[in-house]
């Protein structure tokens, strides 16, 4: 017997979700057993299930086991079932976080002395110990009781509420609306202060999933970082084993018990015959198998004071498991293993290395590991430490920006001393530091518990100062962390091993981990005659009517500061300024952009062009002129306009200056765009910043790493531009496409695979939408009534049922992305 697909959210998404979750080990409850439980509407505990779990737990005393008693259980769900909400749903959720993961200390008394135990609620280290239940339509009475809301499926760990999940239909109807995207607002809004917020201090992973697609988030997790998962260790073979596994009569009977006969009899049907896994289902089974669910909330979720609470991504996830097993190996010859992380820029390097630390805290063989993170700049370990800090990298030992500070080295003495000497968990140091640490006697320790996390690993690891580091520490785990792609060559001979786990450009776009790049090369007209000025004119006014045209052309005449000028500078900033008002200001979308210049001198001077205009607000951020940048040629510490300009504007106030103008520019106000030259290029990640004006030399690391600076996330920005006024990317591109050496297929040493995705060219983009139109539409083809709905549902449900043929997974993935 066929059964014809049903698209309603009961019979496409909920049910299925159910059964899913049973095979994986949880226990449905009805909704009435559920409510039996917690009383009324007003509560989310399951109170007899965690008591019910405490009554198991022992704890040790003088070598003898002692089970609690009903004061110290009665303590602990007193403390589990006030949260504190009144202190924020972010500091009450993070209060649980700590008991789930800590323990609860609770007061007993042994032969009449006081003792007190830490207890678990949660047995980590057997999953399948622990209570597991899972219900649905959740109805939960708002705080202020107006109204009530009904969650669909819910997942209790020892009667606590750690999963959340919203369950929608495949479809809405408008093409424009993604069910999935419904299901995250819904999440969202169920957060706020007057619905049901007491729900979400308990819950620490929230799924929103319809039959094709599924997104996971956490507590205050923003719309746009709801995150894709791919699964890198589980096989097909083993979600079709677990779709396909058939319910137990007595969780058959259970779950349909409240259910109407025809929803029993449409799924006795449905499951009478095997079915392919779903997107859904992938997603469920990846993370919601209880050792995976408690793997994940264990080492994959930290609260950071800047961004909130965070849920690792896929990556992150299976770069750090990866990461500690290859730590834990030993080398023959004594020594540690290491190897090189490459995730591409924007993808949360950062806090791959904080969750490193944090599982690192937790894994027995390791915990006792001491960590060096080593740096080439001082600009990205004041960036990584406070990552580090905000994070919670150090542990509950440093609370304080004070404390957190005195991680970082100050001098190659004390890098040497607490190196040989030192107990520090956690230690910040420049790589040049090693240079005089070394010539310090007690630079020197054999111990294989230490880490030592490289940031940047492509950049100055070649040179001296690295093998004095080795020297060091020879028996070291070396991990080198890197956002953009290793040379081919460096892939078997660099300095820190394999690479241990990768993430590339392409991947990052296509899971939505960062924006994609768009590129157009902009060069200026240099030679001032009147054709030239006519030409470059219309091309940076094409956009306005003719009414502006003429007025700007009166206010800019032949005399003005543009028309009468060779002036390239004054050329390339009025474009900049046209195309900035034009693309981004206008919109009032409180986008930013970024200008890289070659010299400080250049910068100075395009900040004075693009003041002249009156379109854009500007703000320059260099070093000190006494501090030489890139290769130029100029000694600019000896420019008189150089230095008038620091003196006039910085001063010795160079780090409040550049902190007050970065934190002006992740603000609505002005700067509408900051001038640089090489601060700021790399490291710096600030998702309103959405275009890159490109006027100086850039090539490999640095090129890709500046160019990474406009792929961060923002709601209001669908991709990254690049404008190039040096003509540095078009080579790049046309190589990438078109570069036919099939001997060793690179470029610039690079693998082209690598590169692939780094960036679009935007006059070629639009080339590709008809063929992409007509591909779409092909698939209708067998459609004959043009207004029937359903016609297309029934082409999509067995094209994709069937795999297109057979397809493997990722072919549909493509297929349903373009």
């Amino acid at each position: 017997m066929t059964t014809t697909p049903e698209t309603r959210e009961q019979y496409s998404a909920h049910i299925p979700a159910l059964a899913t979750l049973i095979n994986l080990g949880w226990r449905y409850v009805s909704p009435a057993q559920c409510l039996s439980w917690r009383g009324s509407t007003r509560e989310v505990l399951l109170r007899a299930v965690l008591v019910e779990e405490l009554q198991k737990r022992r704890f040790t005393h003088k070598g003898a086991e002692y089970p609690l008693s009903p004061n110290a259980i009665e303590q602990i769900v007193r403390e589990v079932a006030a949260p504190g909400l009144h202190e924020g749903l972010l500091t009450a959720n993070e209060r649980l976080y700590t008991m789930l993961t800590l323990g609860v200390t609770v007061t007993e008394f042994i032969d009449g002395k006081k003792v007190q135990p830490t207890i678990p609620l949660v047995n980590w280290d057997h999953p399948a110990a622990n209570s597991l239940l899972v219900t649905e339509e959740f109805e939960l009475l708002s705080e202020q009781g107006t109204h009530t809301r009904r969650p669909d499926i819910l997942c209790f760990v020892n009667g606590i509420p750690l999963v959340v999940i919203e369950a929608k239909r495949p479809d809405s109807g408008n093409p424009n609306t993604s069910m999935v995207a419904e299901g995250i607002s819904q999440q969202i809004r169920n957060q706020g202060q007057d619905e049901i917020p007491l729900l979400f201090a308990y819950a620490q992973l929230l799924l929103s999933v319809s039959t094709t697609e599924g997104r996971y988030g956490t507590v205050k997790t923003p719309a746009k970082f709801w995150s894709q998962w791919r699964e890198e260790e589980l096989s097909e073979a083993h979600f079709a084993q677990v779709k396909n596994q058939p319910l137990s009569p007595e969780s058959r009977a259970v779950l349909f018990a409240d259910k109407p006969a025809r929803m029993r009899t449409y799924f006795a049907s449905l499951w009478s015959s095997p079915q392919l896994p779903t997107d859904q289902d992938r997603l469920l089974i990846s993370l919601l198998a209880p050792d995976r669910l408690l793997e994940f909330v264990r080492y994959f979720l930290l609260s950071d004071k800047k961004n909130g609470k965070i849920a690792a991504r896929y990556q992150q996830v299976f770069g750090i498991k990866k990461l500690l097993a290859r730590i834990n190996g030993k080398k023959t010859q004594g020594g540690r293993e290491g190897g090189v992380v490459w995730h591409t820029t924007g993808s949360g390097k950062s806090f791959t290395m904080v969750f490193l630390c944090k599982a690192l805290l937790l894994d027995p063989a390791l915990r006792e590991c001491r960590i060096v993170v080593v740096t080439d700049r001082i600009d990205l370990e004041k960036q990584l430490a406070r990552t580090f800090l905000s994070g919670g990298a150090f542990g509950s030992d440093i609370a304080s920006r004070k404390e957190g500070e005195q991680a970082k080295v100050k001098t190659g003495k004390e890098l040497a001393w607490r190196i040989g000497k030192g107990s520090e968990r956690i230690i910040f140091t420049i790589i040049n530091k090693f240079n005089a640490a070394s010539r310090q006697p007690e630079c020197r320790n054999d111990s294989e518990e230490l880490i030592v996390l490289v940031d940047e690993g492509h950049r100055s690891q070649g040179g001296e100062n690295h093998e004095r580091m080795r020297k060091a520490l020879p028996n070291a785990a070396y991990i080198a962390f890197t956002g953009t792609p290793l040379l081919k060559n460096d892939k078997t001979t660099n300095k820190f091993g394999p690479i241990v786990h990768a993430y590339t450009m392409k991947r990052a776009v296509e899971d939505g981990a960062v924006t994609p790049l768009l590129y157009e090369e902009r060069k200026p007209e240099l030679n001032v005659n009147a054709t030239a000025i006519d030409n470059w004119f219309e091309k940076i006014t094409a956009g306005l009517s003719e009414q502006q045209k003429s007025d700007l052309k009166q206010k800019y005449g032949q005399k003005g500061p543009v028309y009468g000028s060779a002036n390239r500078i004054e050329l390339i900033a009025w474009d900049i300024a046209v195309h900035f008002e034009e693309n981004f200001k206008s919109l009032n979308t409180g986008l930013k952009g970024q200008l890289a210049t070659d010299s400080k001198l250049s910068a100075i001077r395009y900040k004075q062009c693009l003041d002249a205009t009156g379109m854009v607000s500007s703000a320059v951020v260099i070093s000190s002129p006494d501090t030489r940048e890139g290769h130029q040629d100029v000694d600019e510490a000896k420019l008189p306009e150089v230095q008038q300009w620091w003196k006039d504007n910085v001063g010795h106030k160079a780090e409040n200056y550049e902190r007050d103008t970065v934190d002006a520019f992740a603000t609505d106000g002005d700067p509408d765009i900051l001038i640089v030259v090489d601060k700021l290029l790399t490291g710096f990640d600030e998702p309103r910043n959405a275009v890159l004006y490109i006027d100086k030399p850039l090539k490999d690391h640095s090129l890709i790493q500046a160019i990474a600076r406009v792929n961060r996330l923002h709601e209001h920005k669908r991709f990254g531009l690049l404008i190039d006024y040096r003509g540095i990317l078009g080579a790049l591109d046309t190589a990438m496409s078109d570069y036919q050496d099939l001997a060793n297929r690179t470029q610039a040493g690079y693998d082209l695979d690598d590169l692939d995705g780094l960036y679009s060219q935007m006059s070629t983009e639009y080339k590709r939408l008809p063929t992409l139109h007509s591909r779409l539409w092909s698939l209708f083809d067998s459609v004959k009534n043009r207004k029937d709905l359903e016609q297309y549902r029934q082409v999509l449900m067995p094209r994709y049922a069937e795999g297109e043929g057979g397809e493997s997974y990722d072919t549909r993935q493509k297929v349903r992305e373009d």
